[in-house]
């Protein structure tokens, strides 16, 4: 199982981290160690003193493919859930200065909280799903899905030009704008529309 990060999919957070809009989608990979399933705490590590909160929509794929054309993508899922890419931003930084790579402030363990799935036949369109995050009662980021740059089904024929996409592997789509740090003691909710889909705690 693979999972893929989508980064600078939405204009309004390319812009807060004065970042270029780009002119295909971008990708990175975690590990499977990456996730952090049934609403368990995640701990702050020690590693970082700047991590950052992403909350995303994630695909699941249900079908193997290669080189998949994008009229054909939407064959390939059939699930979604809600997801938040945990980021070291300070060590994110240092990555972008040297022209590193990002696993470091991305695939760490857990740096991949995710919700349980729902079947994509609750929602007409995926392009059109709303999702929010609030923080201790506050909504830090909110959107739709119809403001991705680069929508699911580009995503798909992008990653499976250069990866074989198979069943079970995971796309974290992007985040909106809104992103910011996280501190310990901080309770985290996400939702899907007005779903609850994620209530866990940074300890």
């Amino acid at each position: 199982m693979k999972i893929f990060g989508i980064g600078r999919n939405y204009l309004d957070h390319a812009k807060e981290l004065k970042n270029d809009v780009p002119a295909e989608p971008m990708f990175f990979m975690m590990p499977d160690t990456a996730l952090l399933t049934n609403n368990k705490p995640f701990y702050y590590p020690e590693f970082t003193k700047n991590l950052h909160y992403e909350v995303e929509i994630v695909v699941k794929i249900s079908r193997v493919g290669k080189n998949i054309s994008e009229k054909f993508a939407k064959r390939y899922y059939d699930e979604i859930a809600l997801g938040i890419d945990l980021t070291a931003r300070d060590l994110q930084e240092k990555c972008k200065q040297k022209g590193l790579p990002w696993e470091i402030c991305k695939s760490f363990d857990n740096a991949a909280p995710i919700s349980k799935f729902v079947k994509l036949s609750n929602y007409p369109n995926i392009q059109d799903i709303d999702f929010s995050l609030d923080i201790n009662g506050k909504t830090v980021q909110k959107a739709n899905t119809r403001d991705m740059i680069f929508g699911v089904d580009r995503l798909i024929a992008h990653i499976s030009q250069f990866v074989t996409i198979k069943i079970g592997d995971l796309i974290y789509t992007g985040t909106p704008a809104g992103v910011g740090p996280l501190h310990i003691g901080d309770n985290l909710i996400g939702r899907i529309g007005d779903k609850k889909m994620m209530d866990f705690y940074i300890k």
